[in-house]
């Protein structure tokens, strides 16, 4: 009788221990617009899912789904993680324009240094100053890629008159209205349409920075590129690694201390450092292809420089309408910037 009271204890001993394991354990669903290849999965979402997997023994887990496997465009993400039909997504703050309003600062021309300087200087922006903006979602980390390029199908970008008449892929709403003052047809889209866009001739180029090219294989389809002199970059977009609130509010102390522990200044930091990274080795891949390059200086650049002034004038002046102190959030913006510089 004692043996069977034994194995009877045991038993539930087991049954309750392996409830408590299956109770302990999570599944963060992931889900990106960019498929698995791209540096932001391979070399930073994946990397962070194994760290967060490795500090929680195993307990925490992430399934990832690129290429939008979980269905639905890239611009539906943001509200896909904060409804909570997917946990965690990594995507552009600017595929919703408007959603972002503070953020937006980060998008006008001229604003960003370093991936690295910018990233922080972001982050820091959105844990005060921009915190209404994000407030449906845990921030993981905002952090952006490095100041983007001018490529085109084959003419080589060294004015401003040379951009008119062609059709070129905006990657922000600043960006799209300075293609246009510029001469530029502009074209909003996603980057993954940015590849078939140019093989069918729907656009003649595209304003991004090196690092993305490589995942879409872009350096094929484009000969000509220029970069923009000096300590500032013609543009930058701001990224969201944001998790679902309700989530993350779910989860026990120990897995909010092992998320938090991954979350925040450190990990834009990271993420600017390796964006920066990122840059050289994808403009390796355009010289091999055969590419044409140019550095944008001089009378030329203050030419685009003038008209990046006043897409920034406009930006705040329409501020005020929607309750913000646009001056106030640019100046905050750029000294941000400069601290981490």
């Amino acid at each position: 009788m004692k043996n069977i009271l034994k194995l009877v204890g045991l038993a539930m001993f087991t049954f309750s221990t392996s409830q408590f394991a299956i109770a302990e354990s999570v599944t963060l669903k992931f889900h990106t617009f960019v498929p698995m290849p791209a540096n932001s999965n391979a070399k930073f979402v994946k990397p962070w899912a194994d760290k967060v997997a490795n500090e929680s023994n195993g307990e925490i887990k992430v399934e990832m789904y690129p290429s939008m496997q979980l269905g639905g465009a890239p611009p539906q993400l943001v509200d896909q993680v904060r409804d909570g039909v997917v946990d965690i997504v990594w995507t552009v703050a600017g595929y919703t324009p408007g959603r972002f309003p503070r953020l937006e600062v980060f998008e006008l021309p001229f604003m960003p240094a370093t991936a690295t300087a910018t990233s922080q200087a972001i982050q820091e922006y959105v844990d005060t100053v921009a915190a209404e903006d994000l407030k449906d979602y845990k921030v993981l980390a905002v952090h952006v890629h490095a100041p983007g390029k001018i490529h085109t199908k084959n003419r080589l970008i060294k004015s401003a008159s040379d951009l008119k008449g062609l059709k070129m892929r905006g990657p922000t709403r600043p960006i799209t209205q300075m293609l246009e003052k510029l001469g530029a047809t502009p074209v909003g889209m996603p980057v993954p349409k940015v590849a078939p866009s140019l093989s069918k001739g729907v656009i003649d180029g595209m304003v991004v920075p090196w690092e993305i090219m490589p995942s879409f294989k872009l350096q094929e389809l484009t000969k000509a590129h220029t970069n923009i002199a000096g300590s500032r970059g013609l543009y930058t977009s701001p990224f969201l690694f944001i998790m679902n609130k309700a989530k993350y509010e779910s989860l026990s102390a120990k897995h909010k201390a092992v998320i938090d522990k991954n979350a925040g200044m450190a990990l834009a930091k990271l993420a600017g450092e390796l964006w920066d990274s990122f840059e050289d080795p994808a403009r390796g891949l355009a010289v091999k292809a055969g590419g044409q390059f140019h550095e944008l200086s001089g009378a030329p650049l203050k030419e685009m420089q003038t008209i990046g002034d006043q897409l920034v004038s406009d930006w705040i002046n329409n501020s005020a309408s929607r309750g913000l102190d646009g001056k106030k959030l640019v100046d905050q913006a750029r000294n941000l910037i400069k601290k981490y510089e």
